[in-house]
């Protein structure tokens, strides 16, 4: 089978200008840590993260300038539960200001981790909020503003996953690595003596396209599944590539989740496509003994971008799955996955218009000491996004989720009807999204929303917004001093 799957994919070209190159799967795919944490004397759950610049080997020649948490690369996953107060102390041991965002978390604006809450070179940040929503496969990264797509691309990243046992459907695979695998997906670019290398796209019209996959730090990787079902948790954590993901022999499986947590029932399709940022649990079924892979294909961007000049005709190999010759067996998938509230345009109070176009939100790049929304708290608004541009954009929101009402005037697919934090937004096309801010309210310390392919975030496509209680007088409203910093 390990052959018939090499000649699927040697028969399809990586042409184009941001190919993959084809690698032959040859180490076990690695499994970040579950981080350690314990409980205080006010019985929060307390997180220790050192950030550190290291070095990596990635097998291309002289070990590689990198950045991790508790590590040479990537972050431990933290993992917490609905209700439980959490406390992560980020130690700053760089030479770089730097900032961990809790991306997709409901969280209050001062503990957000946006570029007002810097963490300054050998100094900690220690934000501390109540998790307050669905399980959900979210993650951390750094925000500095003009600075986050390299951080990010040196490894600074990893899984934070919300568990909620009063809501859990049961039948899901849910031994962390085993049957219930974290999959972070990044593109790199080497130079010849096998260092990062972030200059090889970053003149593209997306940004930084590299030509060598990587899943959790490691080319070349392969799965061993010892079940019957397998769920990965795949987070697109590359600065500018998109993907579409389908397994190499053509196999159907199940979407699960999207953004921000369970769908209501799973989803069979063929292929799930990822923006940067955006993620998607999905259960492969296995046959006991064979090998197959998890492939990405030429994803579609809309009519108006030729996604091959780009990133590459064709296919390539993600991670290749090996079934031992004897399997557990899997429970059967539950019929129902979550309950989901009807996404109501109509009891929209508001609405709001952001376009995007060039590096441009609205016109405006983005301004550190401007505030461009300011939101009451408990309100529903309809928030149209427009990609006026030839260029592909997506849009993410920060404190928590929305939900997708329309997609250029029409329904959402079955896979955008659960909660999400960043959509695509394919050319000259426009995305209907519902939001409502709950709980936390700052006059004077905002929220963002940006496009998540790096490089236009890093060149001013982003815009700030404060969530404020009703009647707030506008004199009330600023941003905060761009001197600030949330070290200790």
């Amino acid at each position: 089978m390990a052959a018939i799957i090499a000649s699927m994919l040697a028969g399809c070209s990586t042409g184009g200008t941001g190919g993959i190159r084809a690698i032959e799967a040859f180490q076990p795919l690695p499994i970040p840590p579950l981080a350690e944490s314990q409980l205080d004397d006010q019985g929060r759950r307390v997180f220790d993260l050192d950030v550190r610049e290291t070095t990596t080997d990635f097998g291309e020649g002289e070990v590689a300038g990198t950045w991790g948490a508790n590590g040479t690369y990537l972050a431990p996953t933290i993992r917490a539960e609905r209700g439980e107060t959490v406390v992560v102390n980020v130690a700053n041991n760089t030479a770089q200001t730097t900032t961990l965002h809790w991306h997709g978390m409901h969280v209050p604006a001062h503990m957000d981790g946006g570029p007002h809450s810097m963490v300054d070179p050998g100094t900690t940040w220690s934000p501390t909020w109540t998790i307050d929503q669905p399980a959900s496969t979210l993650w951390f990264h750094p925000h500095p503003h003009g600075r986050t797509g390299e951080q990010i691309y040196r490894g600074l990243a990893g899984l934070f996953l919300v568990d909620d046992p009063a809501a859990d459907p049961g039948g899901l695979p849910d031994e962390y690595g085993v049957d219930d695998i974290p999959l972070i997906v990044q593109d790199k670019a080497f130079t010849p003596d096998g260092r990062l290398d972030y200059t090889a796209g970053s003149t593209t019209a997306v940004g930084f396209v590299g030509d060598t996959l990587v899943a959790n730090g490691a080319i070349g990787a392969y799965l061993d599944v010892g079940r019957e079902r397998v769920r990965l948790r795949i987070l697109n954590a590359s600065t500018a590539r998109v993907y579409d993901f389908a397994m190499a022999d053509g196999r159907p499986f199940q979407v699960i989740a999207s953004d921000g947590g369970l769908l209501a029932e799973p989803v069979q399709v063929e292929s799930v496509q990822l923006s940067p940022a955006e993620r998607a649990e999905i259960v492969v079924e296995v046959q006991p003994g064979a090998t197959t892979a998890l492939v990405s294909r030429t994803p579609d961007l809309g009519a108006r971008v030729d996604a091959a000049r780009i990133f590459g005709s064709g296919t390539f190999e993600v991670l290749q799955i090996r079934a031992a010759q004897r399997l557990e067996p899997s429970d059967p998938l539950p019929a129902t996955t979550a309950q989901i509230p009807a996404a109501d345009r109509a009891a929209a109070e508001h609405s709001r218009s952001f376009v995007l176009g060039g590096r441009v939100i609205n016109g405006r790049l983005m301004d550190m000491g401007r505030i461009d929304e300011v939101v009451p708290v408990g309100r529903s608004e309809v928030w149209t996004v427009t990609n006026q541009s030839s260029q592909p954009h997506n849009f993410h929101v920060h404190d928590g989720q929305f939900r997708v009402l329309s997609v250029d005037g029409s329904p959402p697919s079955q896979l955008l009807s659960g909660w999400k934090d960043t959509v695509y937004v394919a050319p000259t096309t426009s995305v209907d999204i519902l939001v409502r801010f709950e709980t936390y309210t700052d006059p004077r310390f905002p929220y963002m929303y940006h496009c998540h392919l790096q490089l236009h975030e890093d060149q001013g496509m982003m815009g700030q917004f404060v969530v404020v209680e009703p009647g707030t007088d506008a004199s009330e409203v600023s941003a905060p001093d761009q001197g600030h910093s949330a070290s200790r």
